[in-house]
């Protein structure tokens, strides 16, 4: 086992640094300033330069700001084999200078991390994956099926969906056996300790709501207890306060037993009374503390973004807030708007569906399937297992439903069987995506790069 984890030379280390660092640095949020193609343009080059046929290397999409690229590593010959899908997106949340301690569109190097803006979601898989091509090809690797990478626009928003527009548009080019997404999934490490395994099998579905109160306003002077701002911040904090019933389903139920394995004292304890039929809810209530375990239970909705008022000395008119939701499989869309409405009972305020596009839907929100787990394929499963246990001894490899979203779910619904998996390793309670200072140990990119190329080379042998 161990012989199959090649270890990286100085030169593949000091390439994937440079690959890493340039995607950081390169703007590719979904803004006037930030532009996917820039990025992808920049990949481009480095698969050109290193001698990959320009009809393997297409840029192309339906936004001159939003190219998608897409490269195939061809097998020699033909092969009856179809090709393996690495699918990774290469837009990034907006982050302002303001809010950071560092310039997250800047690569720092410091304590024994890299920062920046992507660093964990999800630059550190597109370089990574970008450098494990190019080894090969260095190297003269010679697969027995076509590998593909594809580096897609506005998986965090946006119009122009990457995915969306290449299973619809060009098909051809992302045709392949199965999706390997290194969007979700990884090692969760608790104080160093690598504790499990995720793999992907399910994930929750996303939804926007636009939250609305209104009211004629009037002189700040003259307060009134039911002005836009105090009816907004009232069913918001009804919202911080409540919690969506606790849930189990076969890919939780299987991923908190094999935690509970790992796991030791009051959690252990916890995870064993939450398996139990019925499940104890005061264990629950205890493991809910922890928010990567309350996001495993249950639906969950914040308010991330607020808007009120016209001026500083009149009452606000109208108040904004936008509430996120990533709802547990089983729920739809409008389920949980109506269940929202209930909540906020209150009817001033209106609550409407926003779609992924940005575009209000003013009566009923659509309906829109969470994933249906997929089967575990051998040929997938054993060498993940098989590497990611090289490098992480002993460690679970378990399917896990993931608590954000990825565009995972497009394929999937155009019959793709998809795994997310990073093999990247972080702690738990460092969970830093599309937050303040995101980081990335640079050890656990070493050692993501160590199992992508491992694994490349395993899935392309088949």
């Amino acid at each position: 086992m161990a012989q199959e984890i090649a270890p990286l030379s100085a030169a593949d280390k000091a390439e994937a640094r440079e690959i890493f660092k340039q995607l950081i640095e390169i703007n590719t949020t979904d803004t006037p300033k930030g532009s996917v193609t820039a990025g992808n343009e920049a990949m481009e080059k480095r698969f050109l330069d290193a001698g990959f046929p320009r009809e393997d290397v297409k840029l192309l999409g339906p936004d001159k700001n939003k190219l998608n690229l897409i490269i195939r590593y061809r097998a020699p010959g033909t092969s009856d084999a179809k090709p393996v899908l690495f699918l990774c997106h290469m837009d990034v949340v907006e982050a302002l200078r303001s809010d950071w301690h560092t310039d997250p569109f800047e690569f720092v190097e410091k304590d024994g991390y890299y920062y920046g803006r992507g660093t964990q979601d999800m630059k550190d898989s597109d370089a990574g994956l970008v450098a494990t091509f190019l080894r090969l090809h260095r190297e003269g690797y010679k697969p027995k099926r076509d590998l593909i990478l594809a580096l897609t626009a506005d998986e965090e928003g946006g119009k122009f969906n990457g995915p969306i527009w290449l299973l619809k548009e060009h098909r051809d080019l992302v045709d392949a056996a199965y999706v390997i997404n290194p969007d979700s999934g990884g090692v969760e490490l608790d104080h160093g300790r690598a504790v499990v395994a995720d793999v992907e099998a399910t994930e929750k579905v996303y939804a926007d709501y636009q939250v609305t109160a209104t009211n004629p306003g009037g002189h700040s002077s003259r307060p009134r207890p039911d002005n836009a701002i105090y009816e907004l911040t009232t069913a918001i904090n009804k919202l911080a306060a409540y919690s969506f019933p606790f849930e189990l389903n076969d890919v939780t139920r299987t991923y908190f037993q094999n935690l509970e394995k790992q796991e030791s004292g009051q959690t252990s304890a916890d995870i064993r009374a939450i398996l139990a039929s019925p499940p104890d809810m005061e264990a629950a209530k205890r493991l809910s503390a922890e928010p990567s375990f309350n996001s495993n239970f249950r639906t969950t909705c914040v308010a991330t973004r607020l808007a009120a008022g016209h001026a500083n000395n009149a009452l606000a008119q109208s108040a904004q807030a936008n509430v996120n939701c990533r709802i547990f499989p089983g729920h739809s869309p409008e389920e949980i708007r109506q269940q929202l409405v209930q909540l906020f009972g209150d009817s001033k305020l209106t609550v409407k569906y926003v779609s992924d596009a940005g575009t209000v839907v003013a009566d009923v929100a659509p309906e829109r399937k969470a994933i249906v787990p997929v089967a575990p394929m051998p040929e997938v499963m054993e060498p993940l297992t098989r590497i990611t246990q090289a490098i992480w001894p002993g460690v679970p490899v378990t399917p896990v439903m993931e608590n954000g979203a990825s565009d995972s779910i497009y394929f999937a619904q155009a019959g793709y069987a998809t795994y997310g998996y990073s093999a990247i390793a972080l702690e738990r309670d460092d969970d830093r995506a599309h937050g303040q200072d995101e980081r990335l140990p640079v050890d656990s990119y070493w050692k993501s790069l160590q199992f992508l190329y491992a694994f490349a080379k395993a899935v392309g042998d088949r």
